[in-house]
């Protein structure tokens, strides 16, 4: 279950046993959730591959890709890296093995109720929180326990400071549990079947607290957590600023949990909601760029790295589009760009610079430096194939949300088009057809992606497998005071 590593003059055994089956689960469930949505984006090239069945189509796929790629696959991952993060920086072994093995064993169930009721139509209708009643509470059990191993590790630390990632994580855990539970309050009818507790625009303002913050902490805070660790350490640079990272945290954190309004703009949400949902969108940009600027200057002075590191340019590309996605994100809140934007493929490619250029790339950065330290071996099996995973997983996802941002603006202009007597210029299906070659190409750009963690898988597997382990008396990793204590030379 652990491995022996050095720490001083002590030895501390870590539990890497659950990482490692986080690690391995994270990229089974990359896979199966990318292929659903490679085959929901077929779907809307070629409909007959719904095959007449009600368990493939469209509307039950989409929220069984959604989960699958949010929870399964960022789930995690972020079980695996925070699990990983915590004892490496308090330098001791997780709060309780069983809790721990718990959250493991109960996050995959809830993973394959997903599967298996999604596709048979069983689903609540809120966005990002289909799954019903008894799948909520395991996930609120399981919740529940993860965050009690994670934050009994950080009270029984050695060491006295804690380390910003584990801020980012802590936030993360927190925040998802409290809108976990308050937007799933509702009245079970029956064992597949319950009704909001919530009735009308109320019932969409605490859907859209919980939507926009589960983006917010479970899709960024998180996935920042992963950042503040693995960038330093790849890059053996301190974070560039500790002070700003501090700043970042508890900006971020205040001003994401104001900004679902604007997932409602032009309802009968009351205007004074949408303006400010609107506004601290866009204040929201300021630290979420902050994050972005302390992560890519911790390579200053070794940007020379990044010829030669496939995996630096996994995590830096990563908090690029991070950047990018923010950016897009603040603007498209303003009202006057979301009457364009809103409901059209814009939002679609959107979401997916956020989802596969900033949280699958830092994903996949993080899982390359960790597989081989949690087997014991020197290195990937095959390096070679780490780059050719870069360059089609970032040719994939250029593809796809280039083809989508056209699209959108495309059918936000044609929707909106008009002729001088007043009546619509274009047909919605005409609409319809001008978008699918685009289509052709976000599925090309799919397939690319799906292609790149195949890839991979196949690393994975070989490196378990294929190599010789290291001396294991040498320790995997040293404390170092970059990470396991105040950054020694950080700049502030």
């Amino acid at each position: 279950m652990g491995t022996s590593v050095a720490v001083g003059t002590q030895a501390e055994t870590f539990n890497y046993g659950v990482v490692r089956q986080f690690t391995i689960a994270t990229i089974i469930w990359g896979i199966v959730g990318m292929a659903v949505g490679v085959l929901i984006a077929a779907q809307l090239i070629w409909p007959e591959l719904n095959f007449n069945t009600p368990w493939f189509s469209y509307g039950r796929l989409r929220p069984l890709h959604t989960n699958a790629v949010i929870f399964a696959f960022g789930g995690s991952a972020l079980f695996a890296t925070s699990y990983y993060v915590v004892q490496r920086t308090s330098q001791v072994r997780l709060f309780s093995d069983k809790l721990a093995a718990f959250t493991f064993w109960g996050w995959q169930a809830v993973i394959v109720g997903a599967v298996i009721s999604l596709p048979l139509g069983y689903t609540s209708s809120k966005e990002y929180a289909e799954l019903e009643w008894p799948l909520d509470i395991l996930i609120a059990l399981v919740w529940i326990s993860y965050a009690v191993v994670f934050f009994g590790t950080i009270v029984k630390r050695r060491v006295k400071h804690i380390y910003v990632a584990n801020w980012f994580f802590g936030a993360y855990i927190l925040t998802v549990s409290v809108l976990h539970i308050f937007n799933n309050l509702e009245m079970p009818f029956s064992w597949f079947k319950s009704y909001s507790a919530y009735a009308g625009v109320q019932d969409a303002m605490v859907q859209w607290w919980y939507g926009h913050n589960a983006v917010g902490f479970f899709l960024t805070t998180s996935f920042l957590g992963m950042m503040y660790y693995f960038v330093p350490k790849q890059a053996e640079r301190p974070i560039y600023s500790y002070r700003l990272s501090i700043v970042h945290f508890w900006a971020l954190a205040f001003t994401y949990m104001w900004a679902g309004p604007h997932h409602l703009l032009y309802t009968s949400l009351p205007d004074w909601t949408q303006t400010l949902g609107m506004a601290l969108s866009l204040i929201l940009l300021a630290p979420s760029w902050g994050g972005m600027i302390n992560g890519i200057m911790t390579l200053s002075g070794a940007w020379y790295k990044l010829r030669t590191d496939p995996i630096l340019k996994f995590l830096i590309v990563a908090l690029s589009f991070y950047g990018m996605s923010t950016f897009e994100g603040s603007m498209m809140a303003i009202r006057t760009v979301n009457a364009l934007s809103h409901y059209t493929d814009w939002t679609v490619g959107h979401v997916h610079s956020g989802a596969l250029g900033w949280v699958a790339m830092i994903t996949f950065g993080s899982l390359y430096y960790l597989i081989p330290r949690l087997y014991g071996r020197t290195s990937m099996a095959y390096p070679k194939l780490i780059e050719l995973h870069f360059w089609i997983a970032t040719l994939g996802v250029v593809l796809y949300i280039a083809a989508m941002w056209i699209a959108g603006v495309m059918q936000g202009l044609m929707w909106r088009a008009t002729a001088p007597d007043g009546t619509l210029t274009y047909s919605f299906v005409e609409g319809v057809k001008a978008t699918y070659p685009f289509y052709v190409i976000r599925f090309i750009g799919g397939v690319m992606y799906l292609s790149g963690i195949c890839l991979m898988a196949f690393n994975m597997w070989a490196t378990i497998r294929g190599q010789v382990k290291v001396n294991p008396a040498v320790p995997l990793e040293t404390a170092d005071p970059v990470h396991g204590h105040q950054p020694a030379g950080a700049a502030a």
